[in-house]
């Protein structure tokens, strides 16, 4: 993490309640300036919830969310001028160019961009002029991440961005991940691989049956848990499986 100085996420006791129940239940954080903060739990935690509701994308029917001061409930428009969120699954318009597409989100946000530079960045500017259907998975979502960035967003949602995809493309999307922090931009996500999370995330909020269950990097996480006096058979292996398939079949794309 790039020092604890300035919050530009506050979360404090997000209510989300459908058909009558409860589904986000007070749930509270701080996400400091320039960090990567990670939303781990089961299926039906609430974690997409959470996000939603933070992206206003969802009414937040208690509590309150701030984002860089900016009240989301009452500035939602506000809100999403500064942020940038990759869904589970993009959808993009067929039959349109890679850079006729960024030129189209950037025109949403009233900005002029060098799309091929965005294509750069997420190594598809070979692809500058394919069309989005011609795309693989992994290069769809690369081309989600820059459309997401055209505004140069402050904060970036990221909502289990890996799924589905094979350790290359796993592992060039970490890199992507790093390098957007790198450049400033606070970045929130949620995943269910739990290597991802500890490679990327400066801290964890650990959520199940819509509250947070616990908060902290992942090391001390891990570290409280052998203080509670936890074991398992030591079996420490130099490498694993996917070490094997990158050192045999490479770490370069196959897009």
């Amino acid at each position: 993490m790039q020092g604890r100085e300035e919050v530009i996420v506050r979360a404090k006791d997000l209510v989300k309640i459908y058909d009558g129940k409860k589904v986000v239940k007070g749930v509270s954080f701080e996400v400091e300036k320039g960090e990567v903060f990670g939303i781990l739990g089961p299926n039906g935690a609430g974690k997409t919830t959470t996000l939603e509701m933070l992206e206003a994308l969802r009414k937040i029917d208690g509590g309150s969310a701030t984002l860089d001061g900016i009240d989301v409930s009452k500035k939602p428009y506000d809100v999403k001028a500064i942020i940038g969120v990759q869904p589970q699954s993009p959808a993009f318009a067929e039959h349109v160019k890679l850079t006729e597409i960024l030129e189209l989100f950037a025109a949403a946000y009233g900005s002029k961009i060098n799309a091929r530079k965005l294509l750069k960045e997420v190594d598809l500017v070979e692809k500058a002029n394919s069309f989005v259907e011609n795309l693989s998975g992994g290069q769809q979502q690369r081309l989600s991440i820059a459309a997401a960035l055209v505004h140069g967003p402050k904060i970036f949602f990221l909502d289990e961005p890996t799924t589905g995809l094979d350790p290359q493309a796993r592992r060039n999307l970490w890199q992507l991940v790093q390098d957007i922090q790198k450049k400033g931009v606070t970045v929130i996500m949620t995943t269910h691989y739990m290597d991802e999370a500890e490679m990327l995330c400066d801290r964890i909020a650990v959520m199940d049956g819509g509250k947070i269950i616990a908060l902290d990097s992942p090391k001390k996480l891990i570290q409280d848990l052998l203080n509670r006096g936890f074991k398992k058979e030591q079996l420490v292996e130099q490498a694993n499986l996917e070490d094997v398939f990158i050192d045999l079949t490479g770490k370069e794309l196959r897009d």
